[in-house]
């Protein structure tokens, strides 16, 4: 194939390139090690890690969606202490306000006016059941993730790099919620669900929960440094996408908006599909994939594999689609399997 040609030129090119290697193989090592320090407390989330990892490189923000139960907290905080950052979690709550986020300016007597910062100055902040408070405090979160800055008073202050966020909700519970709108659910680069272990991986989890010991007790070491994550993601925009590849991603999200082209029959049950935000999503997201597999430049493979966290909650559904129930991951297989790679 044609694209396979242009791809593995590029790749040659690049091997001659000895510091670009180099880099290739210490991320390589490194991801390895994230993932063999994580599976000492996290059991049966590979796939959930990896997208994790992938998020984090690429400098965009997580929404994960499960039951109450199957680890989205520990998840973060393990991948918190492995990366040497500074942990923070906000519970949402219908009583919360934007200040509780982040911050206010205060005053004391005999110290005047002074500022006291919000949990959302942290590098890794999980927003736990973002949909229970109001849309206000909502906006709160989301803006610093867009702007990576909060405002505090009169005075604005940039937030601690990496800034990483996962936001949690809690799909079971509609009572005392608050829906996401989609522009802001749109900010948030992948949306992850999280479903059941396996039961092999079940009985682990009977053993080695953290019910039954305390965090420290797991000798968590840090692998990657601060220094290291934003070095990453500042080498993942040199990760090499073929022009073939980026057409490939701009036609997958041209069918979300206009199925009709690409013979989805599913395509009727789409109300909105996917913004040009989408598409940047899809073609930075599938370099993080190709740096995570060890590979500087990116395949098919890699759009197709993060197609589903990037597109699952930009594809709105209209009145038709939901009273059917259709999952949106049922309508991004068909695109997939329906988009031709030119």
């Amino acid at each position: 194939m044609a694209i396979s040609d242009a791809v593995v030129d590029e790749q040659f090119k690049m091997l001659q390139d000895k510091p670009f290697q180099r880099k290739i193989l210490f991320y390589t090592q490194q991801f390895t090690r994230v993932r063999t320090e994580m599976k000492k407390l996290v059991v049966g989330q590979d796939k959930v890690v990896d997208a994790l990892l992938e998020a984090l490189i690429a400098n965009g923000h997580v929404l994960v969606e499960g039951i109450p139960g199957v680890g989205k907290t520990l998840v973060i905080r393990t991948l918190a202490k492995i990366t040497g950052c500074q942990f923070s979690r906000i519970q949402f709550t219908p009583d919360l306000l934007p200040t509780d986020i982040v911050g206010i300016t205060t005053y004391e007597e005999g110290k005047g006016f002074f500022t006291v910062k919000g949990p959302i100055f942290s590098n890794f902040v999980l927003a736990d059941e973002i949909n229970r408070s109001p849309p206000k405090v909502q906006s709160a979160l989301l803006e610093s993730m867009q702007e990576h800055q909060a405002t505090i008073g009169k005075e604005t202050f940039q937030l601690p790099s990496p800034f990483f966020v996962m936001a949690t909700q809690n799909p079971v519970e509609q009572l005392g919620t608050y829906k996401l709108p989609e522009a802001q659910v749109d900010r948030f680069l992948f949306k992850i669900l999280i479903s059941y272990p396996n039961m092999d991986d079940e009985l682990k989890i009977l053993n080695q929960n953290i019910s039954i010991h305390e965090f420290a007790d797991y000798d968590l070491s840090p692998v990657l440094s601060q220094m290291d994550i934003m070095d990453a993601q500042k080498f993942v925009r040199r990760i090499y996408s073929n022009p073939k590849i980026e057409r490939y991603i701009i036609r997958i999200v041209d069918a979300t908006r206009h199925p009709d082209k690409y013979g989805l029959t599913m395509g009727k049950y789409i109300g909105y599909g996917g913004s040009p935000r989408a598409g940047i999503s899809l073609h930075i997201a599938s370099k993080a994939h190709a740096l995570i597999r060890g590979r500087g430049y990116v395949i098919p493979d890699d759009v197709k594999e993060v197609a589903y966290n990037v597109l699952r909650h930009r594809i709105l559904l209209n009145f038709e689609g939901e009273a059917e129930e259709i999952k949106p991951d049922a309508i991004i297989k068909e695109i997939l399997e329906k988009v031709p790679i030119l």
